[in-house]
């Protein structure tokens, strides 16, 4: 009878097909980085306006915002109203009379002047245009959004082939101030052209590009972050090393945080350069920094994650310097948990030990839901989160310390030595007969 073919065991997934998917799931994520977070950006303040104004609030106690808004409204006010030929008009038939008096219009005209500039600082430094000043961007916000689809107009619009900021609400509040404040015959002036009552903010061919990348990025903004994050997650699900691909995670995100400073700093020579030889140019770069400060934030934080995941990928590898680290701080833990067998704690501590890895994932998802609470990521928070998950892991090792004391089997008792009897006497050994 022939001997029946042994059962072979059912053959073992390949770990290629992991590996491969991993390494898919890295690069895609590595990839997506940096535009994740300038979409994110733009879906977080660009179209949200109570975070839009919250954002660009601030703009208006800047020295050098304050400056340029206070120059274009006073050359906008003394561009129409020309203080000299009123004063000649005025005083027409006195210095008729006495033609040396015309030699005072000009240092008059040149007080009033001075004082139109005071007083229009003045306002601008005001509580009442730091209202007015976030009422303007509420409106900006909106007609902006509107502008990037394409529709409508108002204090953002296109005018010719530039995109402007239309100042006339702040110019009429600061005639209206004027005229309490005695200057009546700035009200009685023609109106101010509209073009004196705007800033340019961009030439109208660089806002198709703009509307080009909203109109591909704001359907998919939102969830595109936490995409990659989701894919850097499956890379290190899907990986057999893990600690391996913490350090190349860890990696990556310090990287894509430098590549995304580089571009804000490339950014913020164009804009700079974009404005230069205007009004708006010594504020240009202030501006810029206040708008994208959320990414400024962002990239610090990128590269500081970076080299905690390394840190952490390099204690849980299987380096020598490495194990020896995670070997001496486990047992320093735990033996001084092994010192509260005798105590109360013994009941947690045996429970935590039965529980020890789902407590240390509830540890490491909570850190994480501390870093993005309320979306304000900050290096700051990011320390404190990763302090957090330290301190309460510590915690777990100690209470898992003294769950294996209590549940140590005893030395005394368990083995009784055996001694001969007292009277035993043992026999000789005897030769041969």
């Amino acid at each position: 009878m022939a001997e029946a073919a042994p059962v072979q065991p059912p053959a073992e997934p390949s770990t290629r097909g992991r590996a491969i998917a991993a390494v898919v799931c890295l690069v895609l994520a590595a990839v997506l980085t940096v535009p994740a977070a300038f979409a994110f950006w733009g879906q977080r303040t660009i179209n949200d306006g109570s975070r839009y104004v919250a954002t660009v609030g601030p703009l208006v106690d800047s020295p050098e915002v304050q400056t340029a808004i206070s120059t274009r409204v006073t050359d906008a006010i003394e561009t129409q109203v020309d203080v000299e030929a009123l004063l000649n008009q005025a005083f027409a038939g006195v210095t008729q009379d006495r033609p040396r008096l015309k030699l005072l219009i000009g240092p008059i005209a040149g007080a009033v002047n001075g004082l139109i500039e005071s007083q229009v600082r003045s306002f601008i430094a005001s509580d009442a245009f730091r209202q007015l000043w976030l009422e303007v961007n509420t409106r900006a916000q909106a007609r902006l959004v509107q502008l990037l689809k394409g529709e409508g107009t108002g204090a953002v619009s296109v005018q010719g082939d530039q995109v402007v900021l239309d100042l006339s609400t702040v110019v009429d509040q600061v005639k209206s101030q004027l005229v309490a404040r005695g200057l009546t015959f700035v009200q009685n002036a023609p109106p101010i052209p509209a073009a004196d009552q705007q800033i340019v903010l961009m030439e109208s061919h660089q806002l198709k590009q703009v509307r080009t990348i909203y109109a591909f990025s704001n359907p998919v903004a939102k969830w595109l972050l936490p995409i990659v994050a989701l894919l850097y997650l499956g890379a290190l699900l899907l990986a057999r090393r893990r600690p391996r691909m913490t350090v190349a995670i860890g990696a990556l995100i310090a990287v894509n945080g430098l590549v995304m400073a580089l571009a804000l700093s490339i950014g913020r020579q164009l804009f700079v350069n974009q404005l230069s030889g205007t009004v708006f140019g010594p504020a240009s770069r202030i501006f810029y920094d206040q708008l994208l400060s959320y990414l400024e934030r962002s990239q610090r934080v990128m590269v500081w994650l970076g080299l905690i995941l390394l840190v952490i990928g390099w204690f849980a590898g299987r380096t020598r310097l490495g194990t020896a680290a995670r070997t001496t701080t486990s047992d320093g833990l735990e033996s001084v948990g092994a010192t509260l067998g005798d105590t109360p704690v013994a009941g947690v501590g045996r429970w935590t030990l039965a529980n020890a890895l789902w407590l240390r994932i509830a540890v490491g998802v909570l850190g994480v839901v501390v870093l993005l609470w309320g979306a304000n990521v900050s290096v700051p928070r990011l320390f404190w989160s990763v302090l957090l998950v330290v301190v309460l892991l510590a915690v777990v090792q100690v209470l898992v310390g003294t769950g294996r004391s209590v549940d140590a089997p005893s030395d005394e008792g368990d083995e009784t030595p055996t001694e001969p009897p007292p009277d035993t006497v043992p026999l000789p050994t005897s030769g041969p007969a």
